[in-house]
């Protein structure tokens, strides 16, 4: 949306000159939107732009981040329910060992009810839309609040479990479906920003949970149930207001070839009726996708012509998780215990790394447009890999030197900073920029499973990996840091302010001019999108080898 259409070089349909004006009906657009320099259309952040975007983004993605932290602070009062619970019905209470087993998989349950969540996005965006699947998605929160909130009343661990379950195939469903649906409908020069607020939500839903967990709060022992079944709240009031927003116009124009719909919801949602450009640039993308389908997961991965595409998704959404941040955030108490903080000031220490994910969230958004996604996700690894050697060091040396133990935290506040700054929602954004409409719902099946999967093995293992391994364990992660980093350094171009056929165009010229002979790269034809002259990419930025 609000990009305005461009000569597509030799191959390509170019725009064709617009046809004598004729009286306008009730859905025809009116007169072209007014133009920046460059001749690019002037995207406006309007009232509902902003509005629906803080509202996907309070009651879908905070509530991924309020899930992911909200078992740390209760951890205790949860296995003391479970060793309880469990002595009441056999008489004895659970070993050390399948305690930690049993609560490990209350921690990671919500990654696997998250990964059979992604792999439902595609199924759910095609039959009810991104705005409807949003909505829909909501009544599963409200489920799993019910689960969570009289399981100890009900005496029941496996209604935790159940809920914990649930609360993951909501945020599996809307951690692809809210950046598809804001990519969608936000102009290309406020992308990144849109883009980029379901992340400081995610963060403010960790600070949220950090704040609510401490003794004061929600953290006492007879609180816990009504602590993990807050997220009612949020989901409620996405599901009374969602519906008042319009669906994405792509998907209305596109996949339903709804015309009005389209018009209708691109008013809307720029605030103008002049809308004629942006028509026109998203009926291009209708007539470059006119003879193909919606494509499946298995089909994309076959797909020789998208495989840089495909496999730099694969890359983002498996570093994303395998960076370490979520053994973080779901262990960031026994971590800061470790390192010798006193228990009575851990909850507070936590709340603070919280305050700093926000501000670092806040960076981000307000400074993608300005430096670009590529050098907000590589220095993201980059200070996370870092930082998760400088926690190996300063936890070998603590015994020596007990200063060392506030270079822990310190780089604790680093990783989750890092993560904040990019990783946390760059990889989203990008998975939308990187593919048209009808491969991009099987992107988000495939970014979304690896993300979901890695997420439940780093929250499953971690554990037993740091039993095992000490303080070595976080060098895992920062080699996994360190080779994303290298990677988009090396593989992603930059996509900051470009349509999304232009960077289609980017990875598929890059491809044919590495496979052609030389003497044919001048009459070079893609595949995939169109057709398109290596020359083309000339001033694309892109840095693929």
């Amino acid at each position: 949306m609000g990009e305005t259409s461009r000569a597509a070089g030799p191959g390509l349909p170019s725009s064709p000159s617009p046809p004598p004006r004729s009286p306008r009906s009730a859905c025809s657009p009116a007169p072209p939107l007014g133009k920046g320099p460059g001749g690019d259309i002037a995207g406006h952040l309007t009232f509902p732009l902003l509005s629906v975007t803080l509202l996907v983004s309070f009651g879908s993605s905070m509530l991924y981040g309020y899930n992911l932290a909200v078992v740390n602070s209760p951890a205790e009062h949860i296995k003391a329910f479970y060793n309880a619970t469990w002595s009441q019905r056999f008489g004895h209470g659970l070993a050390p060992g399948p305690l930690t087993l049993l609560y490990a998989l209350t921690v990671s349950i919500f990654a696997l009810g998250g990964l059979l969540g992604s792999l439902l996005v595609g199924l759910l965006v095609e039959q009810y839309g991104r705005n409807g699947a949003l909505s829909r998605s909501a009544l599963l929160v409200l489920l799993a609040g019910g689960f969570m909130g009289f399981s100890r009343e009900l005496g029941s661990p496996e209604m935790v479990i159940v809920g914990r379950a649930i609360t993951g195939l909501h945020s599996g469903i809307c951690l692809s479906v809210v950046p598809l649906y804001l990519g969608e409908i936000a102009p290309k020069n406020l992308r990144g920003f849109l883009g980029l607020m379901p992340s400081i939500f995610i963060c403010l839903g960790v600070f949220s949970a950090q704040v609510l967990g401490l003794p004061e709060l929600l953290g006492k022992d007879r609180f816990w149930p009504l602590f993990l079944s807050v997220v009612v709240v949020p989901a409620s009031l996405q599901l009374l207001l969602l519906h008042c927003f319009p669906e994405s116009p792509r998907y209305l124009l596109i996949e339903r070839n709804d015309v009005c719909g389209a018009t209708k919801a691109l008013q809307r949602f720029l605030g103008t009726p002049d809308v004629q450009d942006v028509m026109q640039e998203m009926r291009e993308e209708q007539r470059a996708l006119s003879c193909m389908e919606m494509v499946s997961v298995w089909q994309l991965l076959r797909e020789r012509s998208l495989r840089w595409q495909t496999l730099s998704v694969a890359v983002l959404n498996a570093g994303m998780q395998l960076s370490g941040i979520d053994a973080i955030w779901f262990y960031t108490n026994t971590i800061f215990e470790n390192a010798g903080i006193p228990a009575s000031q851990i909850p507070y220490t936590t709340m603070g790394t919280g305050a700093i994910e926000v501000v670092a969230g806040l960076i981000g958004c307000f400074t993608i447009e300005r430096v670009g996604r590529r050098p907000l996700i590589i220095t993201g690894f980059c200070a996370m890999g870092v930082c998760s050697a400088g926690i190996t060091i300063s936890l070998l040396l603590q015994a020596a030197l007990p200063w060392m133990r506030y270079v822990s935290v310190a780089c604790v506040v680093g990783i989750i900073a890092g993560f904040c700054m990019g990783p946390a929602g760059v990889p989203f954004l990008m998975t939308a920029e990187l593919f048209m409409q009808s491969h991009r719902p099987a992107a988000y099946i495939v970014g979304g499973s690896l993300n979901w999967l890695c997420n439940f093995t780093v929250g499953f293992i971690f554990p037993f990996l740091q039993m095992s391994a000490g303080a070595f364990c976080y060098l895992v992660f920062c080699g996994v840091c360190l080779l994303v980093a290298l990677y988009v350094y090396l593989v992603i171009p930059e996509t900051k302010n470009k349509t999304f056929m232009e960077i289609s165009h980017i990875f598929a010229t890059r491809r044919s001019v590495l496979s052609a002979p030389a003497h044919l790269i001048g009459m070079m034809k893609l595949d995939g999108y169109g057709t398109l002259e290596s020359s083309s990419l000339e001033g694309s930025g892109s840095s693929l080898p």
